[in-house]
């Protein structure tokens, strides 16, 4: 094979999950620059106009769907649209994810920010991997992509407390680790991506505070937070044919944090 073949995607139909803003508009842009077409879904309708243009501008074909990846019904419309629209459903970036209001010690949090944040951040990988797993299965084929987090791998709280959080990522990072498993003698490759600390809406303008971003940095052995699209090396190598030996895996992209 050559590069461009073991990297590319072409022909292929990806759905990203949260992918109006952040690191869920760098998966669409990025599966579109590698040749797939984009099923861009998000609860934030305006911001995926942006995203849809995107895809399109790259010369792919890209559909906009509402969904609310903690709602069953919405998740299975997602997929029966998607295969409807297309035909098949290749790629999945199971993405979509909210953080902790504000840092909260256990003995102090709500149970409803608890249920919240679990809802999303676990229920709906579940609900997402399942409805695309039923099409898969029919393929004999496809990558599913867990966005779990640095923080589904190690406690957070020498920078902040977000235990919600730290539970729903620690449970999809071994998800991804018993659907590897479960799929690959299908033919279905499911890895995870473990962020650290990117730029991006979910973090709630911390990133607009100095001395966050201080903390944050000398944290951080490579000495600074991620943009966005630096993430999109990673995402492409999940999704391509490069990562065709590849289940259960866990890829971190953290800047040096977890080899401390």
């Amino acid at each position: 094979m050559s590069l461009q073949e073991i990297f590319g995607i072409e022909g292929k139909v990806a759905v990203v999950t949260g992918a109006a803003s952040g690191l869920g508009a760098m998966f669409a842009e990025a599966m579109a620059e590698a040749g797939a077409d984009v099923v861009c879904s998000d609860i934030d309708m305006v911001g995926l106009e942006t995203t849809v243009a995107t895809v399109e501008g790259l010369g792919r074909k890209a559909l906009a769907i509402r969904c609310d990846v903690s709602v069953e019904d919405d998740v299975k419309r997602m997929v029966d649209t998607t295969v409807a629209e297309f035909g098949r459903l290749d790629i999945l970036f199971n993405n979509a994810g909210i953080a902790d209001r504000e840092p909260t010690m256990l003995h102090e949090y709500p149970t409803a920010e608890w249920n919240r944040v679990l809802s999303i951040d676990l229920q709906g990988v579940f609900f997402c991997a399942r409805e695309a797993l039923k099409v898969m299965m029919r393929q004999r084929s496809g990558k599913i992509i867990n966005i779990a987090s640095v923080w589904g791998l190690a406690g957070s709280s020498s920078i902040m407390p977000v235990p919600a959080y730290n539970t729903a990522k620690g449970a999809v990072v071994n998800l991804t680790r018993e659907l590897g498993l479960e799929y690959a003698p299908h033919g279905i490759n499911v890895n995870a991506l473990c962020p650290g600390f990117f730029v991006t809406r979910i973090s709630d303008g911390a990133f607009d505070d100095p001395e966050f971003v201080k903390t944050v940095s000398d944290f951080i052995p490579l000495g600074r937070p991620a943009a966005a699209a630096e993430i999109k090396g990673a995402a492409i190598f999940l999704a391509s044919p490069a990562s065709d030996y590849i289940c259960g895996h866990l890829l971190v992209t953290d800047g040096g944090i977890l080899a401390k």
